[in-house]
């Protein structure tokens, strides 16, 4: 699964710095369509990472908060994402503030409400680009919590989540109500519900439910992905992309999955790949924006080849996440889980001790009635 993770990151890296335009064009000088002709072409393909990613999010997300409590769901969802992701913030604004040429730093305002996750909602502009997907992985969450973890997590429960997430997903596209899209997101859903019921598969093994789960959820998340990424009408696009290759990544994302509940790659256990998997979260969250730095430096004012910069920028993304993962998660992580457990402990109410009760008063017995003499009338 950790290579999985990493594998998903480096396609929606390759597609921020060689399948699009807009400021990757302005980081390179010139586009990518024109540096690397033949990559491009499949690098328009590194944004179904994401889809990937939500596979992979339901499979972990199940697995993670199986015999947790809510409040132990809370805390581990805060204290993995938070820190790594406050990290990014400051060093993309910094990076904004040293290099505005590449991306100028958003008011102050807006900045700080960035730090909450929350500036999606609120209609505030991103640091981060990539924390759109943040912003989907929060309502699962969200959802997840609510309806599975709350009254603890079963296979009942989770199936019954599946199948009604599926519903209402279904049935948002009828009503037309931008609310109902927003809370059951649906061209995400189906991701995250195939990912619930692959763990589900892994833990209690085949069976017809399930995988009639996985297939619905599958035959959905593909005509969602084409949707979106596919117009046939489409002219003015960086590079067209093919219905055909994005129902094979979709494909993939569900088949490789798969795989792992079946336990087919369970002898793919090599150290590195754990080490890699750390790795994916600070590398996604910063590898675009400071990315563009990293190719304008290294291309246009160091004069290197679009081929080294692009590998430069790649290597120098996963060292700095390296750096984000062992200065930054590994020690302010637990710490922060630690707290709030700490405190949660502390103000959760405790019954009163009941006064013990009063040792009882041994009864004595009465003594016995005197046995009346009769009177014999003088001596």
């Amino acid at each position: 699964m950790d290579g999985l993770r990493i594998l998903a990151a480096l396609m929606v890296c390759l597609y921020h710095y060689a399948g699009r335009g807009g400021q990757v064009t302005d980081a390179w000088g010139r586009s990518p369509k024109a540096l690397f002709p033949d990559l491009s072409a499949l690098a328009v393909y590194g944004c179904l990472g994401v889809q990937v990613f939500f596979v992979i999010s339901g499979f972990v997300i199940c697995m993670s908060s199986w015999g947790r409590s809510l409040g132990d769901f809370f805390r581990s969802r805060v204290s993995r994402l938070y820190p790594a992701y406050w990290a990014a913030i400051v060093l993309v604004t910094a990076a904004c503030l040293v290099l505005p040429v590449v991306s100028k730093p958003l008011p102050l305002s807006e900045t700080l409400v960035n730090l909450t996750m929350l500036q999606q909602p609120v209609g505030v502009r991103r640091v981060l680009g990539v924390c759109w997907t943040l912003w989907v992985e929060a309502r699962f969450y969200l959802l997840f919590a609510l309806f599975v973890v709350w009254k603890g997590v079963t296979y009942r429960r989770v199936v019954i989540f599946c199948c009604l997430w599926t519903v209402a997903a279904v049935l948002s596209g009828v009503a037309e109500v931008p609310l109902l899209d927003a809370v059951v997101m649906p061209e995400y859903a189906p991701f995250f519900v195939g990912g619930l019921a692959l763990y589900l598969i892994h833990r209690y093994g085949s069976d017809l439910l399930l995988w009639g789960i996985v297939a619905t959820s599958w035959l959905l998340g593909q005509h969602y992905a084409t949707v979106a990424l596919w117009n046939p009408a489409a002219t003015n696009v960086f590079q067209p992309r093919s219905p055909y290759m994005i129902l094979l990544i979709v494909t993939f994302a569900y088949g490789s999955v798969a795989a792992v509940a079946l336990g087919w790659l369970r002898r793919v256990n090599w150290r590195w790949l754990t080490f890699a998997g750390a790795l994916t979260y600070p590398f996604y969250l910063i590898h675009e924006h400071l990315g563009w730095f990293a190719i304008r430096v290294l291309h246009r004012y160091l004069g290197l080849s679009a081929a080294v910069t692009l590998i430069a920028s790649v290597g120098s993304m996963l060292v700095l996440a390296w750096l984000i993962h062992r200065l930054v998660e590994k020690p302010l992580g637990p710490r922060i889980k630690r707290t709030m457990k700490r405190q949660a402990e502390r103000l959760r109410p405790t019954e009163p001790v009941p006064d013990p009760a009063p040792a009882p008063v041994p009864v004595l017995p009465s003594p016995p009635a005197p046995v009346p003499v009769p009177d014999r009338g003088g001596a």
